[in-house]
């Protein structure tokens, strides 16, 4: 159940086998967390009342192409700004999208369009289970169940190394908060189900969430980068 934040954890822990190299794991764990930006689509899509807006989500950013399109931009970067933190952070970046899509394939029940544009087929190995009503529930509010326990991850990891202290409050409010969205929309979903407004507002602190999310790890990659 590979929920963004789930991402975010998965390339948070992993660094303990990349090498020492400075904005490798930031990369890393941001490629992790990239592809799921494709829901901003799916939200203009949704609003916009195009055809099929779920058909935008696992596509473009879970193409390998996208893969080879992001490290060739941030090499680009790397070589106009002389700066080789860039040659790292995108090695770490395709290696994070690569980790996203496994996870995706192995724990998600949908599939990826690997090779989108060049192809739409859709890699599935969950194609035969039909996700029942009630758990479609949890995996959708369980994104922000996710959120909450990588930020007291970014937490307590912050605390092990006594780096970023000074977010420490910051940390543990994003957390609480995340908590509670997830109670609160839970209930919700399974009272008066998932359709209307409040499966707009749903979705639309979700992207926000996401944001936020990757916001606090570029501001706390001296904690995820420490070993």
């Amino acid at each position: 159940m590979p929920q963004n934040g789930v991402h975010a954890i998965v390339g948070t822990v992993a660094r303990k086998w990349m090498p020492q190299k400075e904005w490798l794991v930031l990369g890393v764990v941001l490629g992790n967390m990239f592809p799921d930006l494709d829901n901003l689509v799916v939200a203009y899509a949704t609003l916009a009342k195009l055809p099929n807006p779920e058909g935008y989500h696992r596509t473009f950013t879970h193409s390998v192409f996208t893969v080879v399109v992001m490290m060739v931009l941030f090499y680009l970067i790397a070589a106009v700004t002389r700066n080789g933190k860039w040659n790292n952070f995108s090695m770490g970046f395709g290696i994070g999208i690569l980790m996203h899509i496994g996870v995706d394939l192995i724990l998600w029940f949908n599939g990826v369009e690997l090779l989108w544009p060049l192809s739409t087929y859709e890699l599935n190995f969950w194609s035969w289970y039909t996700v029942p009503a009630w758990l479609k529930i949890f995996l959708d509010t369980g994104e922000f169940l996710a959120f909450g326990l990588y930020f007291l991850l970014l937490g307590s990891l912050s605390r092990k190394q006594n780096t970023d202290m000074e977010r420490q409050g910051a940390n543990k409010m994003w957390a609480y908060l995340q908590f509670a969205l997830f109670i609160l929309f839970t209930v919700m979903f399974f009272v008066i189900g998932t359709k209307g407004l409040h499966y707009t507002i749903f979705g639309a602190l979700y992207l926000l969430s996401m944001i936020i999310a990757m916001s606090v790890t570029v501001r706390m990659r001296r904690t995820i980068e420490a070993m």
